[in-house]
């Protein structure tokens, strides 16, 4: 009975962080080096604050591993994210829920990457930010999430040419902004890479902290995309100049194209999930509730919404951007 009640809990508590994600692994030169370098976060659930030491390498990420991945300056990596530690299926998006927003990573020059704590310096050498759809609301436009979505969660990231060798720390982060139309809505998702970088030059890229590099009140952090935006400012810094920025709704590239059919293949899953639920709809969906019941922190309603409007035991549809938001609480 005991176990029962445990394994019960254990369920439940998965359940609750659906939608949710990590950055788990990272390819280097075509070759998977899964979980040997990262500091793997705790769990899916989100940093919120952007004054938190968390908002750095995720909870706990102050702490270094044992591992190193090697890669020379000038080539390119591949940030790996998906909902569930272990779950790599292309069937599922990488980050669900609407959780549209960008795709960010900085790097930290730092004497030894498996003991810095992160708190020197980071320049931005990626962004995949907004691109209008001309579609209404900005959750119809292009977000980076959705590329990530598009390309089974893989990133192509470049690594500058020009910076020295050494150890650095690989900051990638997913901002979603389903819910950030109020202070402190934003929803933070990133892991730390433990890096070796050989090769290189000399360059000296300015820095930001963090905490420090975000305010709450930032207008890439503070923003309702439930509503037709006209701009979109990716917070942080701007992106070192031999850094790239991608156009979000641009293609996969590199190891990030092998799964970049993987678009058609969800649209099929999710319309399936759809069609399959029945009864009343939540507040501003058109979706059905029968038989599924939304964890927590998932969507349960808004407009055009058509998926499960019921929340899981001990949580509310509450409208968090009513009418084009609801989510479990």
């Amino acid at each position: 009975m005991k176990s029962t009640i445990i394994s019960l809990v254990a369920a439940f508590a998965i359940q609750q962080t659906t939608g949710h994600a990590t950055f788990q692994d990272l390819w280097v030169n075509g070759f998977l080096n899964a979980g040997t370098c990262i500091r793997t976060p705790p769990s899916n659930n989100p940093v919120t604050s952007v004054s938190s030491t968390d908002i750095r390498c995720n909870v706990g990420g102050t702490k270094g591993v044992s591992g190193k991945c090697t890669v020379a300056a000038g080539t390119s990596v591949t940030v790996e994210m998906h909902q569930q530690s272990g779950d790599r299926s292309c069937a599922n998006e990488a980050i669900g829920g609407a959780h549209y927003g960008p795709v960010i990573v900085y790097m930290s020059k730092v004497s030894d990457s498996s003991t810095a704590d992160g708190s020197t310096g980071w320049f931005k050498i990626f962004e995949d930010g907004w691109a209008p759809a001309n579609k209404g609301a900005g959750d119809n436009d292009h977000w980076g999430t959705n590329d990530l979505n598009s390309c089974c969660g893989k990133m192509d990231v470049k690594i500058p040419a020009d910076i020295p060798a050494g150890d650095y720390l690989l900051r990638a982060e997913v901002i979603a902004l389903h819910v950030a139309g109020s202070t402190g809505g934003a929803q933070f998702y990133m892991s730390c890479y433990q890096l070796t970088v050989t090769g290189g030059g000399s360059a000296t890229p300015a820095t930001v902290k963090f905490p420090g590099a975000y305010a709450a009140s930032d207008p890439g952090i503070l923003i309702n995309i439930h509503a037709a935006i006209s701009t979109y400012v990716v917070p942080g810094p701007a992106v070192y100049s031999g850094g790239t920025i991608k156009s979000a709704g641009s293609p996969c590239s590199g190891a990030a194209a092998t799964a970049s059919a993987v678009t058609t293949l969800k649209t099929a899953v999710t319309s399936t999930k759809a069609a399959a639920a029945t009864g009343t709809a939540a507040a501003g969906s058109s979706g059905n509730s029968a038989g599924c019941a939304a964890a927590r922190f998932e969507q349960c309603g808004g407009n055009n919404f058509g998926g499960c409007t019921t929340c899981a035991s001990g949580t509310t549809c509450v409208g968090v951007s009513a009418p084009y938001y609801y989510q479990c609480q």
